[in-house]
């Protein structure tokens, strides 16, 4: 790898850290720059402003997560299992790559509004493709769109805001008993969905 690229890639590391964290307009170029160990020219050169920096996080985040959607679906089977271990995969790529969803819950709050072409190119895409595969599993009387995006907005929500324990401490995706009764919840809540049993937790 040349430093080049060593350098794009920091650059690209360090921007999705602060935009998951704060948002596209709650960051600035030179908060990217000294994240990343260098000056603002440095990073213009490697990426360019701020919106290339992160029309590129934005695309490296999406292309993680359709890889890990296109691998699932892939390996799903045709039944209402196959549809809960969907589910479990999609809250371990979440719980494993927790910016992804932090990106876009900043997104759902109108940031980075003047950007408007990504949920077009980047999730209807993704949403289609796992409705297709959901399609044969579950009947007609589910809406199949609201079914998929609860799954999306339980689990951004879980990772965003966690649930708070006894002592009022929240608990996120970075809590294993949390993720694991999370999970467990979202599997009861799709079969119910689908009028299935929620069966074992993968």
């Amino acid at each position: 790898m040349s430093s080049s690229d060593t350098g794009r890639d920091r650059i690209i590391e360090a921007a999705t850290r602060l935009f998951a964290a704060l948002g596209y307009d709650g960051t600035s170029t030179r908060m990217i720059a000294e994240a990343a160990g260098l000056n603002v020219a440095t990073v213009a050169y490697h990426v360019g402003g701020k919106r290339d920096l992160y029309l590129a996080v934005m695309e490296r985040a999406h292309q993680a997560e359709r890889q890990v959607l296109e691998k699932a679906l892939a390996e799903m089977t045709p039944d209402v299992e196959g549809l809960l271990t969907l589910v479990d995969r999609y809250v371990e790529l979440c719980v494993t790559r927790p910016e992804i969803p932090a990106l876009w819950m900043h997104r759902w709050l109108s940031d980075a509004a003047d950007v408007a072409h990504l949920d077009d190119e980047y999730v209807r895409p993704l949403m289609e493709m796992v409705s297709e595969a959901a399609r044969g599993v579950v009947g007609d009387e589910v809406d199949l769109d609201f079914l998929v995006w609860t799954v999306v907005w339980c689990t951004h929500g879980f990772g965003s805001g966690g649930v708070l324990d006894q002592h009022g401490k929240r608990r996120k995706l970075d809590d294993p008993q949390a993720v694991d009764r999370f999970r467990a919840h979202m599997r009861r809540t799709v079969a119910t969905a689908i009028g299935a049993p929620a069966g074992r937790a993968g």
